[in-house]
């Protein structure tokens, strides 16, 4: 005999993403929330952040391209 119950499972979904420099909000269907950048990291041992201190920033396409455009590394190398 198989028993079964309903069972009711709550799931969270993106209601928007917001830029952390601009500002600007976007919606879960917008093509520019698959190009945001989310920088999460942790602080180590003497850094300027602070020890074990978590940072976050969430940054749209445009405002990371503002501030490290002239200074990163592009290349054009397509996976095969």
């Amino acid at each position: 005999m198989i028993r079964q119950k309903k069972v009711i499972k709550q799931v969270d979904e993106v209601e928007s993403v917001v830029c952390d420099r601009c500002g600007k909000e976007y919606g879960p269907n917008d093509l520019e929330t698959e190009e945001f950048h989310h920088i999460r990291f942790t602080g180590g041992y003497e850094s300027i952040f602070g020890d074990g201190v978590r940072v976050e920033c969430d940054l749209c396409q445009h405002c990371l391209h503002e501030m490290i455009g002239d200074i990163c590394r592009k290349r054009e190398d397509r996976a095969r």
